[in-house]
């Protein structure tokens, strides 16, 4: 029989790489990080213009079965972000209003599950960010052992207990805690990098010549012409 546990302690990031993390936004971050890091966008937001980061607390369940998410709460620490995952594909709705309102006491930031979510009404009305497969009314039982902060996949990323976890409108992505403050500096100066790109795209500049891309269009055989004869061929 496998063997279920609930770790106690964790290691987590310096809290302002973390902060930080969820200033720079999913996208800017997975490019940072050599765009790696990305949970499946099967996993969405069920809110809009809500952008967090904090330590992942991993969830490992049976599908159809929150017992463990309830035994997560107590390890979770302010910061923190719950990462659910099953042990074979569910959309059953394994998280509500009544454990976001527990979570939410305990200063989690929000949850990202591989499976689905109910309430979804309430959970937004009281501002509780979620990232889930499905919303779904399937009810779940409290019956089956699984194990907290234990290494998860999750939509297909590979999340360790501790990984900082950045989750906006664009989706999720993990970043190894150990490579949070290398991804914070990297994606800050992407981010000012791209300030200057604006200002010259808004001076109206062509990507084409920002970029040379000229020479890879010819290149790659691609040909201007003023137009097209009726038949859709080169005149």
């Amino acid at each position: 029989m496998a063997r279920n546990v609930v770790v106690r302690q964790i290691s987590r990031a310096d809290a302002a790489d973390i902060d930080a993390l969820a200033t720079a936004g999913v996208a800017t971050v997975h490019e940072a990080a050599g765009r790696t890091g990305l949970v499946g966008p099967e996993v969405a937001a069920r809110q809009q213009g809500v952008a967090i980061a904090g330590s992942a607390v991993t969830v490992s369940s049976h599908p159809g079965d929150n017992l463990m998410i309830h035994a997560a709460v107590e390890v979770c620490r302010p910061g923190d972000i719950l990462v659910v995952t099953t042990t074979s594909p569910s959309v059953h709705g394994m998280f509500g209003d009544l454990l976001a309102t527990s979570l939410k006491a305990h200063g989690v930031r929000g949850i990202v599950i591989d499976a689905g979510v109910r309430d979804i009404a309430t959970l937004r009305a009281m501002g509780f960010p979620v990232w889930s497969r499905a919303v779904h009314a399937q009810g779940t039982v409290k019956a089956t052992p699984g194990s907290v902060n234990v290494p998860v996949v999750c939509a297909g990323q590979a999340v360790v207990p501790g990984d900082v976890i950045v989750a906006d409108d664009d989706g999720v992505v993990c970043v190894p805690r150990a490579e949070a403050a290398a991804v914070r500096a990297a994606a800050e100066a992407r981010a000012a990098k791209e300030e200057e790109k604006r200002a010259v795209f808004e001076a109206g500049a062509l990507g084409l010549d920002l970029y040379n891309l000229r020479p890879l269009l010819a290149d790659l055989g691609v040909e201007y012409v003023d137009r097209l004869d009726e038949s859709g061929g080169q005149p």
